[in-house]
């Protein structure tokens, strides 16, 4: 079985190594464009933050490496240019030497990956413009930096690459500006969780612009001017473009295969394209998202290895199919965790999914163990069946442990009610009794239960100027006096019991506390006192940190000029 492979990395250098593993005698080439057949794509923004020090530590295979332990001939810097489907053969150009030949297959696997977004900007061709997807971007953006000694970049794109880019070039000590259209960075969260993420970037000195549509771009010398719709202009050395990717997939529209969302690469669930001698893997297929059960991209490592080694399995005769993903990713900004999995709220209401959710600040371990940390969850679950949708994590240290917990619970099609009794590992270093994954059930099943109402961030402006409803805060009287939502009368939990008589039990009963936690324990006392009463979900510190992101004044310098 003579099986040829389009593209390395992630997808394609997996299934490569997982034939050989089945089949000692299947004669197995691989043709990757780029010089590198399979490297790390997710470390290349660290190797330009001097991070990762040594370029060889991103490769993790070589030609050579991969001849020797697999016998697969691997080719770079060879271009598949056309695939002849009657003939079962791909047509190859060589990109060193010009040479042009043809390769033919029994099974052919295309991983030709996706290609960074361009936009058709006026400038957009400058050489002081970067894009980052390869080791060869990645020495281009490292040596320019080296070389030229910028002092101001702009990011055009706020998701995992954006990111990342931009906190290693803020350690090398730049000044950088990110510039996103959509009104918040990371798309794979919702709006207020988000909003944690924009304070963290702006405490460490990145200036962050949302709602900001880049609408073109002029060089003069070693600078370079961003134009921004309605707002002033951004001066920089250098600009990365980082707004997002589409799959590559040139190769298959030309072929005639079948295409799905953005020109994908339409596959099922055996990664069979509409050729069924030809499989598809990584990011330019179109895959189900698994929550949803929707067509979606998904352009993450890890479905790209799982595609790659189900390709394989059924290539050599193995049953395997591909379920689906939900998306589940990670992210370090500075000292902050980023993760998240499944659906989040805004998309579930886009999908049609009805859904509810909770808002927990739980520790990272044990309280009273040195070194606790607060972390923020959204837990986003159906309020029909009360099945898990999605979860979102911000914080320290655990917040991608229980991230990974919820993605098992997604997976496995889990409830609240099964999130309580799961049987977590604890010990005062790692965890409290009851774990963060725990509580979130607990708090699911309280709704379920009707053992309590609640109300979210978004119905509070609305409340504060409604007529005939009771806004009750239950802090401390400190804590109240350091800040409050205007209109909450302050009667501390503690004090409540003593206290009925200052609330109108005539009107529903809306309680806020620091973390929803006593807003919870209130909303208990008053509801078996005959009160109509609901908890805020996530507390004071949730909304002050949510409401808090404003539209910063992000003024440049006119090039040429220093700070």
């Amino acid at each position: 079985m003579k099986v040829v492979i389009v593209g390395g990395v992630a997808g394609g250098a997996t299934a490569a190594a997982r034939i050989r593993r089945l089949d000692e005698k299947a004669e197995i080439t691989v043709f990757e464009k780029s010089g590198f057949v399979s490297y790390a794509n997710c470390g290349l923004p660290y190797y330009i933050g001097e991070v990762i020090t040594d370029p060889s530590e991103l490769t993790l295979q070589s030609p050579g490496s991969f001849r020797k332990r697999f016998r697969v001939d691997v080719k770079v810097r060879h271009e598949v240019t056309g695939i002849d489907r009657q003939r079962k053969c791909v047509s190859v150009k060589n990109l060193d030497s010009g040479e042009v030949f043809e390769e033919k297959y029994d099974k052919l696997i295309l991983s030709p990956g996706a290609r960074p977004v361009k936009p058709a900007l006026s400038g957009v061709d400058s050489p002081l413009i970067f894009t980052l997807r390869t080791v060869e971007d990645t020495f281009r953006i490292y040596d320019f930096v080296e070389e030229k000694k910028p002092s101001r970049a702009v990011i055009v794109g706020g998701g995992y690459i954006g990111i990342e880019t931009a906190e290693n070039l803020r350690e090398r000590g730049m000044e950088v500006s990110i510039v996103q259209r959509p009104a918040q960075l990371m798309n794979t969260l919702d709006y207020d969780m988000a909003t944690f993420v924009h304070a963290k970037l702006r405490s460490r000195g990145i200036r962050v612009m949302t709602s900001s549509d880049v609408t073109g771009f002029e060089t003069s010398g070693d600078k370079i001017t961003v134009s921004i719709r309605d707002k002033e202009s951004l001066c920089a050395d250098m600009v990365i473009l980082a707004i997002g990717v589409q799959p590559d997939s040139a190769l298959a529209e030309k072929a005639g295969l079948e295409l799905g969302i953005k020109k994908s690469i339409v596959v099922n669930e055996k990664m069979q394209s509409s050729d069924p001698d030809i499989y598809a893997v990584g990011d330019a297929v179109q895959i189900k998202n698994f929550v949803s059960d929707l067509d979606a991209l998904i352009s993450l490592a890890g479905p790209a290895n799982k595609q790659g080694r189900i390709a394989a399995d059924n290539i050599c005769g193995l049953s395997s199919a591909f379920r689906g993903s939900a998306g589940s990713s990670v992210i370090k900004i500075f000292d902050m965790t980023v993760a998240s999995t499944g659906l989040t709220e805004k998309a579930c209401k886009a999908a049609g999914i009805k859904c509810d959710y909770v808002i927990l600040s739980p520790s990272s371990h044990a309280s009273y163990y040195p070194g606790a940390r607060t972390m923020t969850l959204k837990v986003v679950f159906s309020t029909e069946n009360f099945r898990i949708l999605g979860a979102q994590g911000i914080g320290a240290e655990g917040v991608d442990k229980r991230i990974d917990v919820f993605a098992t619970a997604i997976m496995a099609g889990m409830t609240a009610g099964d999130l309580k009794d799961l049987d977590l590992c604890y010990a005062p270093p790692y965890s409290s009794a009851k774990d963060p994954v725990n509580m979130a059930g607990f708090m699911i099943e309280n709704i379920q239960r009707g053992l309590v109402k609640q109300y979210h961030i978004e119905d509070v402006e609305r409340l504060v100027k409604t007529e005939g409803v009771f806004l009750l805060d239950t802090r401390t009287e400190g804590e109240y006096g350091k800040g409050h939502v205007e209109g909450y009368v302050n009667i501390p939990v503690d004090e409540l019991r003593e206290r009925l008589g200052e609330i109108d039990r005539d009107k529903p009963v809306y309680v806020m506390c620091q973390s929803g936690l006593r807003s919870y324990i209130s909303c208990r006392i008053l509801m078996q006192e005959g009160f109509d009463c609901y908890n805020f979900s996530g507390g004071y510190r949730f909304y002050s940190a949510v409401t808090s992101e404003a539209a910063v004044k992000d003024r440049s310098l006119p090039c040429g000029m220093d700070k």
